[in-house]
């Protein structure tokens, strides 16, 4: 499964645990679990200690 954005994409959902996800709605990191049907949103917050 590909990303529209060229990002990576989540290997299984947090909730279940199950691989079978699916891009939604309109925004970047916008994902479906078809297997417990919960939508869940991934962002990046950054990396390294904030100064």
């Amino acid at each position: 499964m590909s990303s529209p954005s060229g990002r990576a994409v989540p290997f299984y959902c947090p909730y279940c645990g199950e691989e079978d996800l699916e891009p939604q709605g309109a925004a970047d990191g916008e994902w479906h679990c078809r297997s417990c049907t919960r939508s869940f949103q991934l962002r990046f917050a950054g990396i390294g200690a904030a100064l």
